[in-house]
């Protein structure tokens, strides 16, 4: 048992990771690839025999399992889309991300007549099936990996605010002291608490989620007032985690050093920044040892720079973050 994961009838990867986030001297750092749907459209089998190669790094990957025209996401077909909160997005390139064009809530007046998704029917688009949570939960443990919960589309509380307002009406709000942005920011910590502590419920043993709470430079906010108006809401939601010893996993984009003892603090255990908003000694200084990273290497870089400049940087972040007990894993999105 580690910090509330079980090492019993796990396999050789999922164990490596429970000792990686645990700081339980891993055997090897974990390192994984992501493949956007525009790289599988573009390169097809090329890219499929890259993979078939790396068999550390795409672990049970078999010829043929990749559909190439799988979208799988709403937000990455081509033309507009209307998530469960009456937001619209707008894509433009079919197999890249979308962008939220159409706010529900840009005008107060709208409130009044709004009636926000049930977390326990409402999904991000479409109905829930908490049976088929329940049965991917069960599948994953019986293959000796973590029964991975979370349900929540990217963005679920920050972002989700300036989803359903706008992002500069958002930022108006939080300076002005808008008295109506509290019960905005109510609402969606309520459905996103229902759905977290269903998952939990359902046998979720790690949970995951996503948030970018910064931008290129800085936050966008001061991190006073994001320990206002968000850091509560991330407390509370959480706290069921926290309770059951499920550890939490955070993909958050933009700088966010200086909040970054925030999150541990409300039960962020592993924690997914990317290395050029924040600088690598930045990270060594508030991350390395007090929270597991899963270290998001520098997609600005890799279009422009020669394999060698690639290994250099690669090599650097490493030598920077790595610590025999764990605690570090590295990641590379291909776009």
């Amino acid at each position: 048992m580690a910090n509330g994961l079980s090492y019993e009838d796990r396999n050789e990867h999922t164990l490596n990771y429970i000792k990686t986030i645990t700081f339980d001297h891993p055997e090897w750092t974990p390192c994984r690839v992501g493949l956007l749907p525009a790289t599988w459209m573009k390169y097809r089998d090329g890219l499929e025999q890259v993979v078939l190669a790396h068999p550390g790094i795409f672990p049970g990957y078999e010829k043929g399992a990749w559909d190439f025209e799988e979208i799988g996401n709403p937000l990455y077909e081509e033309g507009r889309h209307t998530d469960c909160w009456g937001v619209v997005w707008e894509n433009i390139e079919r197999g890249l991300d979308s962008l939220p064009v159409l706010h529900p809530l840009d005008d107060w007046s709208a409130l009044d007549g709004y009636r926000p998704p049930d977390p326990l029917t409402d999904d991000s688009w479409g109905p829930r099936d908490w049976a088929a949570v329940q049965r991917a939960l069960e599948e994953s443990r019986r293959e000796g990996n973590l029964a991975t919960g979370g349900g929540l589309m990217h963005g679920f509380m920050y972002m989700r605010l300036y989803y359903l307002r706008g992002f500069e009406n958002l930022m108006l709000d939080l300076a002005m002291g808008e008295p109506r942005i509290a019960g905005v920011i109510q609402m969606v910590e309520d459905y996103n608490a229902m759905v977290i502590s269903k998952h939990l419920e359902l046998g979720a043993e790690y949970m995951s989620f996503g948030d970018d709470l910064g931008m290129q430079h800085s936050l966008p906010m001061s991190p006073k007032m994001w320990r206002k108006f968000i850091k509560p809401s991330y407390e509370r939601m959480f706290r069921p985690c926290r309770e059951a010893g499920v550890p939490i996993y955070l993909h958050t984009d933009g700088h966010v050093l200086e909040i970054i003892p925030d999150l541990i603090e409300v039960g962020v255990r592993v924690l997914n920044p990317q290395i050029r908003a924040n600088g690598l000694q930045g990270l060594v200084e508030m991350a390395k040892g007090k929270v597991a990273i899963d270290q998001d290497l520098d997609r600005q870089l890799f279009p422009f720079a020669t394999p060698s400049q690639q290994e250099d940087h690669i090599n650097e972040v490493f030598e920077a973050l790595y610590l025999p007990e764990g605690g570090l894993m590295l990641l590379a999105e291909c776009g």
